[in-house]
């Protein structure tokens, strides 16, 4: 299992950090860049916005789904043919909530015909995570790396074809970027179904009020969850929106100061895309999933590590290079916000174990918590320190919930480390910022000396064994 995990893992992150990494530094980047920091702002609260609805096209259907089409893969073709009517129900629910809640909060005619355009792309992408859930639950990771990139791969092609044309650039707006995304969703959409009914054979979709019931009531767990995260991962621009009078600059600014730090999310977030199915699977089997855990744990350490050492050390540069505008506001960002992801990480491992595991009760406290203190910290610090307070209280929201949901998830596993492994770990730490911060003072160019700082933490992580050459070997064997 160990083996089958590192493998699959590996080359979904090889493909995602490739197509995701070129739509980041290429495109996502030069949007911003076309457009005013206001006008980007106001798009991505929007964003932000319908995302926080996201409880109500998916009401925790598909975690629900992938953990138990995967312990009981029979149920596919039953639960396919009527989890579908179901999603399109919600999916018109979702829609008029979204846009009454949009008047409601005064959003003009533009913002709110957005907001359609954003909807219709949310829903496709709710429906794919639903076909994906079942193309993990198959244990097909490979072809759902392949469904996972495939979106931003038309993106970069649609996006490159405007934004890289001198005549077309000129009138490239926001509004186009927004129609480009709801396209690329559907084609994506497309692929995704396509792939499912391949393996359900002909289905012929019912409504079933009864089934249906029975799904929301058991997902109802996986839904709250859901929100609450939604609400403490994806308020902040939201709530600079409206507590900041700037026209929606302070919320460019964060945008920028995250994307980033987004971008890596969505790197640990794949951890999780194997893990769930995967766990849920050794679960039911009585599988112990210490060596999984573990595994994921000491790749998601290096990587962390690694990524929050260049973020402090190389912010400015690293802002300059992506953004022509608000460089050193969105370095001060970025660097509160890259110690986020170490807590977020953290959570898409211990998480996903409570998850796989149907330990929904605690998970939801603890989100419940999160949310509280989000929305209560963020009243008070955005006043005063606009983004930057914003990003504060993202970070101790994520480092309280990642501390609980890892105590939890060792708790119930009963997983034990010996003085002689948080040694090990601490020392390993240590060695990166000891690396990270020697190298900064090379007289080199400043991406060589990211290059090298990386290899040498690389080169400490097998040093103190935190990966070791048997499990390279275990890879290719």
């Amino acid at each position: 299992m160990k083996k089958f995990f590192l493998t699959n893992l590996f080359f979904l992150l090889t493909l995602n950090i490739l197509i995701k990494s070129f739509w980041i530094l290429g495109i996502d980047r030069d949007v911003q860049n076309a457009l005013s920091a206001d006008v980007y702002g106001m798009y991505y609260a929007l964003f932000n916005f319908t995302y926080l609805f996201n409880i109500i096209l998916d009401f925790g259907i598909t975690n629900y789904n992938n953990r138990t089409i995967a312990q009981h893969t029979q149920l596919l073709k039953k639960y396919f043919a009527r989890i579908v009517p179901l999603k399109f129900a919600l999916a018109a629910i979702y829609c008029v909530i979204v846009l009454i809640s949009g008047c409601i909060l005064g959003y003009s005619c533009f913002q709110v015909k957005l907001l359609a355009w954003m909807c219709v792309t949310q829903i496709l992408q709710s429906f794919v995570s639903y076909l994906r859930s079942n193309i993990t639950s198959l244990m097909m990771f490979k072809t759902d790396s392949v469904i996972s990139v495939l979106d931003r791969s038309l993106l970069i092609l649609f996006c490159g074809i405007i934004l890289w044309n001198g005549n077309l650039r000129p009138h490239f707006r926001i509004e186009h970027f927004v129609y480009i995304q709801t396209l690329t969703m559907f084609i994506t959409f497309l692929t995704a179904l396509i792939v499912c009914l391949v393996k359900t054979g002909h289905i012929k979709l019912k409504w079933n009020f009864a089934f249906n019931l029975h799904i929301l009531k058991d997902g109802l767990p996986y839904a709250v969850l859901g929100l609450l995260m939604a609400c403490y991962n994806r308020m902040d621009s939201v709530m600079l929106l409206a507590l900041v009078d700037d026209g929606g600059v302070s919320s460019g600014i964060y945008a920028s100061g995250f994307r980033l730090v987004d971008s890596a999310n969505m790197i640990a977030y794949l951890f999780s895309v194997i893990l769930l199915p995967l766990i849920a699977k050794m679960i039911k089997e009585n599988q112990k999933i210490n060596s999984v855990v573990g595994a994921a744990f000491h790749l998601l350490l290096i990587i962390t590590l690694g990524f929050v050492a260049i973020s402090i050390c190389y912010a400015t540069e690293l802002m300059e290079s992506l953004y022509n505008k608000h460089i050193a506001e969105s370095a001060i960002v970025f660097k509160i916000l890259s110690f986020c992801f170490i807590p977020i990480s953290m959570t898409y491992i211990f998480g996903t174990v409570l998850t796989a595991n149907g330990s929904l009760k605690y998970l939801n406290l603890i989100a419940g918590l999160g949310m509280v203190m989000n929305i209560g910290l963020n009243f008070i610090l955005i006043p005063l320190f606009k983004e930057n307070g914003a990003a504060t209280t993202s970070l101790i929201t994520q480092s309280v919930t990642a501390i609980l949901q890892a105590w939890l998830a060792l708790k119930i596993f009963k997983i034990k480390f010996k003085w002689s492994y948080c040694l090990k770990i601490l020392l390993f730490v240590l060695l990166v910022v000891i690396i990270a911060y020697s190298i900064r003072f090379i007289a080199l160019n400043w991406i060589i000396r990211i290059i090298i700082t990386l290899s040498l933490i690389v080169i400490a992580a097998f040093v103190t064994k935190i990966f070791s050459i048997k499990d390279i070997k275990a890879l290719i064997s």
